[in-house]
């Protein structure tokens, strides 16, 4: 079995605990260790959720270091449940993990260094701001020899935005790191909200994640104390999880579609943070990501749940469809 070595770039964040979860219960999957930046909070109750995560999981051989509190060039923005801070220890207990002192950054650039001269390079599976990996890019140019891939969930196409009306948060909290990512000739796959926003997570779901032991109810009652449903856009119950969708492709590529093309990055203006593709070739310019336009919605929903499912020890049982 061909194992894929990541580190999960991130920032929890709801879906980041889902991901971060899924990869943890995957065998296919070597989590070589987590960077964290700042996002969806600010850096310090980030720290602390991935710690919490790590912990859950058991996995104490998975290193969690703390990065970038801020974005390269703009002023912080936060994401939508900035609120959340810390989790709630009655949500999510605390456990045992505590960040390495590592820097994050020093942490990525060491890695892939190291990929780089064994001929192993590892992937970087980004579900924040990217300035921790915009960061190991421009202060160390060589490590993207060591980067196979970046799976980065980011980006927003005919779906348009949510944190604003034209951009993703990820891109907008930090448009110049993704730039710099996206110019960097590493090769990426891009999972935008136009994808992410097809697969959409109900209550029923959120109960079958209890079925993975004190992590899987930690992740229940994440989702189910902060409804992110959204009728009105969606035009059916539930809410998305983004950010899983970066390990179900390392796990599942055949559950996606996509499409080879030029991607940037509006970095000044109103519309900071917009992000274009052109899947028509307009510009002519030489493609820069895989961009996933299309997903089989019930088998990334069953693949999340049951590899949630294996934190308790669950196997292939009867999962609610999407």
């Amino acid at each position: 079995m061909s194992v894929h070595r990541i580190i999960i770039d991130t920032d929890p964040g709801l879906d980041d605990a889902a991901a971060i979860l899924m990869a943890l219960a995957s065998p296919e999957i070597e989590v070589l260790g987590l960077s964290v930046v700042a996002g969806n909070v600010p850096l310090q109750d980030a720290l602390i959720n991935a710690c919490k995560i790590v912990g859950l999981s058991g996995r104490t051989d998975v290193p969690v270091h703390g990065g970038a509190a801020g974005p390269l060039v703009r002023d912080r923005v936060l994401g939508k449940y900035a609120g959340i801070g810390a989790f709630d220890d009655r949500l999510v207990p605390a456990g045992q993990i505590r960040p390495a002192e590592e820097n994050a950054v020093r942490f990525i650039v060491r890695l892939a260094r190291e990929a780089a001269r064994t001929g192993d390079p590892v992937t970087i599976c980004a579900i924040g701001p990217m300035t921790n990996i915009a960061l190991a890019l421009v202060q160390h140019p060589d490590v993207a020899r060591g980067i196979g891939r970046i799976v980065l969930m980011g980006g927003a196409f005919a779906a348009m935005g949510h944190r604003t009306p034209w951009a993703e948060f990820n891109v907008y909290a930090d448009p110049h790191a993704a730039d710099v990512v996206l110019r960097s000739g590493v090769p990426i796959v891009m999972m935008p909200l136009d994808v992410t926003f097809k697969t959409l997570f109900t209550r029923e779901h959120f109960e079958a994640f209890r079925r993975g032991g004190a992590a899987g109810q930690a992740l229940s009652n994440l989702f189910t104390t902060f409804d992110r449903s959204d009728t009105a856009r969606f035009g059916r119950p539930g809410g998305p999880i983004h950010d899983a969708t970066t390990i179900a492709w390392l796990l599942r590529p055949d559950l996606f579609k996509g499409e080879d093309v030029h991607v940037g990055v509006e970095l000044m203006g109103v519309t900071m943070g917009h992000t274009y593709a052109d899947f028509h070739n307009k510009l002519g310019r030489q493609s820069n990501a895989t961009v996933i336009t299309d997903v089989d919605q019930a088998g990334f929903t069953k693949l999340l749940i049951e590899r949630i499912g294996r934190h308790g020890g669950a196997r292939s049982q009867p999962m609610p469809e999407a």
